[in-house]
């Protein structure tokens, strides 16, 4: 069995999973999130918790059952907690500001870049070099943070760039360091 996959998921209170064929819904005090689960996994609503089974050991089945636990998990993570991903900016004039709901960063090119909230996400600014992006869905948080640090990703040589809090850039070398 897999290790993660038979781990039941448990439910907090305030919490309402609904399970309908292969559709799981789950609503929580933050919002409303809903997952349609591959054909040869099924799932199970039991005493509080939620169970992920499969009906047999082939390749195929192993694999999605960890994966499908992980994604409900996920969810009822999102609709009690929410998920942020804080980043930062390093770099002289680069900074960003909030517009509405919006970011607009200026990031070293000759024009301001507007980064429109998706639905479900929001962005919060601590200072100009210091922002987070909060949702329910961890997949959307992480893809639009993502989506951001591309805009200007970290540059070895100097440091400059768009990064995640807390990561660590491999510097490189310049010329002058023979």
């Amino acid at each position: 069995m897999s290790r993660i996959g038979r781990l039941p998921v448990s439910i907090p209170s305030g919490v309402d999973i609904k399970v309908e064929g292969q559709d799981v819904t789950v609503k929580g005090p933050k919002g409303e999130l809903s997952l349609t689960v591959v054909q040869p996994i099924t799932v199970e609503l039991a005493e509080g918790n939620l169970e992920v089974k499969r009906p047999n050991d082939e390749r195929d089945s192993r694999s999605r059952h960890g994966l499908t636990r992980s994604l409900i998990n996920n969810m009822v993570l999102g609709v009690t907690e929410g998920y942020e991903k804080k980043m930062e900016i390093h770099g002289t004039g680069y900074r960003v500001a909030a517009k509405g709901s919006d970011l607009e960063f200026s990031l070293g090119y000759s024009h301001p870049i507007l980064i429109q909230a998706p639905a479900g996400i929001s962005f919060a600014v601590e200072n100009p070099t210091r922002f987070s992006v909060q949702g329910i869905d961890k997949q959307l948080v992480g893809e639009v943070a993502a989506n951001i640090r591309k805009l200007r990703k970290p540059d070895p040589y100097k440091g400059k760039g768009v990064r995640y809090a807390g990561e660590q850039i491999r510097r490189k070398v310049g010329k002058a360091g023979k």
